[in-house]
């Protein structure tokens, strides 16, 4: 049905090939390339049911991109690669002449900066070139924008309060360790936090505001109020809103490491010399750190993440709302070889890849997963291995 191609080798990039090649009713052509392509080699050889394809390229350079494009001829670009080159990708579509899909938004190299003007710029562009372009499909964000679509569509008039709650209950058994790119994960979470209420954007230091919330099947977890990209796109998209807020669980261990971390300088993102060479020290930390990818075969326990929602329900009354998924690091491990946060992202933009393949996800411009229909997406992930739950007029605690 179409011809897809997967630009970067790590965690979520080993999932989604993987389960793009389950697909190949869908997939009938797979690519996957990234700046080192024995990263791509290796995924492929792990797929036994179809042949993938392989490249190397280097996702800075909008002409090696179109060129690479030209020779593989992709019905869709799936960026999988550093939030860095999100623009540098999205120009090299738009010179081609294909469509685009990503699971987060651009950040600039030297400022941890979470926004979408940057990429809702090019808006006019892809409309002219009748392409298109799905922003945050991953599970936040992603999933967490599709959540808020259905409960949306079917069970409230107006939305009032969004809580957005990430739990990773799991243990992978290192001293620290990061669940994706240690540069990207750590920039996001040191970063000040900031939440929605009443039309203005209220920041807050970084994890001073802090609660323990109750998950599904994991129990009460100390909760931060970290600032997330989804929220920004789902105010805009629901202007019913009143309060909107992302919530994660940190253990106190991983909180130490980072605060230590934070205090001898290895979390700066801007370049130092060191013996006459210029390395900025979060790269140097990422490269000692434990690889993500490798984290699966030993990680226990499960993630839980879902949206707590309080509004007008559709016969008009007050109406509380939670949807969630848990998701097994085992049982992600055993079907793909990674653990479960790779998982719960890389499942996600096969689906969103899926939904545009067969038409239900196309239309010229570019868009947050929230502005389409949310149902054959949720449909597929109780099919693709990320179940949802919904608990009516529970206690939400938020």
């Amino acid at each position: 049905m179409g011809r897809v191609l997967v630009i970067g080798a790590g965690g979520v990039s080993t999932v989604a090939v993987k389960k793009i090649a389950m697909n190949a009713d869908v997939f009938t052509d797979i690519m996957v390339a990234s700046r080192t392509k024995s990263k791509c080699d290796k995924i492929a050889a792990d797929i036994k049911n179809v042949k993938v394809q392989t490249a190397q390229v280097d996702a800075d350079n909008v002409q090696e991109l179109v060129a690479l494009f030209n020779a593989f001829k992709p019905d869709l670009v799936v960026n999988l690669a550093l939030p860095y080159q999100d623009l540098h990708i999205m120009d090299a579509c738009l010179e081609y002449g294909v469509s685009y899909l990503d699971t987060a938004n651009y950040e600039p190299l030297d400022e941890a900066k979470y926004q979408y003007s940057w990429q809702w710029a090019y808006k006019d562009r892809f409309e002219k070139a009748g392409l298109t372009a799905i922003l945050g499909c991953g599970f936040d964000p992603g999933v967490t924008g599709v959540y808020t679509a259905y409960a949306a569509k079917h069970h409230f008039d107006e939305i009032h309060y969004l809580d957005i709650v990430d739990c990773n209950a799991g243990d992978h058994h290192k001293a620290f360790a990061t669940n994706f790119n240690p540069e990207i994960n750590i920039r996001e979470v040191t970063q000040k936090g900031k939440y929605y209420e009443n039309g203005k954007w209220i920041e807050t230091e970084p994890h001073e505001i802090h609660r323990p919330l109750t998950y599904p099947n994991i129990g009460p977890k100390e909760s931060y109020l970290i600032y997330h990209e989804e929220l920004e796109s789902l105010v805009k998209n629901y202007p019913t809103i009143k309060r909107a807020r992302f919530w994660m669980t940190f253990g106190q261990e991983y909180l130490t490491h980072l605060r230590v971390i934070q205090n001898i300088g290895m979390a700066r993102i801007d370049p130092i010399m060191y013996n006459g060479v210029e390395i900025v020290p979060i790269q140097f930390l990422k490269a000692v750190l434990p690889n993500p990818g490798d984290l699966g075969k030993n990680y226990t326990g499960e993630t839980s993440i879902g949206c707590r929602i309080r509004g007008i329900g559709k016969d008009g009354k007050e109406l509380t709302y939670y949807v969630y998924n848990n998701c097994s690091h085992h049982a992600a491990y055993l079907e793909t070889g990674a653990q479960g946060v790779s998982y719960t992202t890389g499942v996600p933009a096969m689906i969103g890849a899926m939904m545009f393949l067969t038409g239900k996800w196309k239309k010229p411009g570019v868009y947050n997963v929230e502005e389409f229909d949310p149902d054959p997406f949720m449909e597929q992930l109780n099919k693709q291995g990320l179940p949802w739950h919904e608990v009516f007029n529970g206690d939400i605690e938020l």
